[in-house]
């Protein structure tokens, strides 16, 4: 919580509350209007000449062409990627940038940007909005997203939603762990582990996306 306790005074913590409600008021007044969308996570770090820029690119654009917005959190490296692809294709592409001590630059390829000063309150925007998530290779942010939305679903706080992990060979070692570790000893069960997929094929993201929105959307309807 050190977000909203950076001085530690009665009266800075008083009127954070103001700010934190005005982010949560902007946000939930400019994308209202957005669904359905896609949040896509991953590494700043990784550029250009990286494979997973090109797919994270490529994934956007699908989705992008099969009627989704895609939402990232507005930075370099697969948030680029990803908001590039989106511009490429038919839909909006969504940057809800984070100030940072180490000031992050918002690409250059957002049809919406916003700013957030709170990581809690735009993560909440990455759910609320988002009928899927698509998490590439990336650090401790990336994997915040990806188990908060696991835990979220495994507790019933959110529709069941597609989570779809791009890279075989990055995340395969984190799903073995997974069955060695926290399954094997019960703190898991390999239910647990359907909630998410893993493809590394462009076409079967969209394909896993396309079916768990109608899936959603049809249960939502009856």
């Amino acid at each position: 919580m050190n977000e909203i306790k950076r001085n530690g005074s009665t009266h800075d913590d008083t009127w954070s509350v103001f700010r934190i409600m005005s982010e949560f008021v902007d946000g939930f007044e400019t994308l209202r209007m957005l669904h359905p969308a896609v949040s896509i996570f991953g590494s700043s770090t990784l550029t250009e000449d990286s494979k997973y820029y090109a797919l994270a690119r490529e994934i956007a654009r699908r989705l992008s062409d099969a009627g989704f917005a895609v939402i990232t959190g507005g930075g370099p490296g697969i948030m680029e990627a990803a908001n590039r692809g989106s511009q490429e294709g038919l839909s909006k592409s969504v940057g809800l940038n984070i100030e940072i001590p180490n000031e992050q630059k918002p690409n250059k390829y957002q049809d919406i940007s916003m700013s957030f000063r709170y990581f809690f309150a735009r993560k909440v925007m990455f759910v609320k909005y988002a009928s899927a998530f698509v998490i590439m290779p990336g650090g401790f942010g990336t994997l915040d997203e990806l188990f908060e939305a696991l835990t979220l679903m495994q507790t019933n706080k959110i529709f069941e939603f597609p989570v779809v992990l791009v890279g075989a060979d990055f995340w395969g070692g984190l799903i073995d762990w997974l069955i060695s570790g926290p399954v094997r000893n019960g703190t898991l069960s390999k239910d647990d582990l359907s909630i998410f997929s893993l493809t590394d094929d462009p076409k079967e993201v969209v394909r896993i996306i396309m079916d768990g929105y109608e899936k959603v959307r049809r249960s939502t309807a009856i």
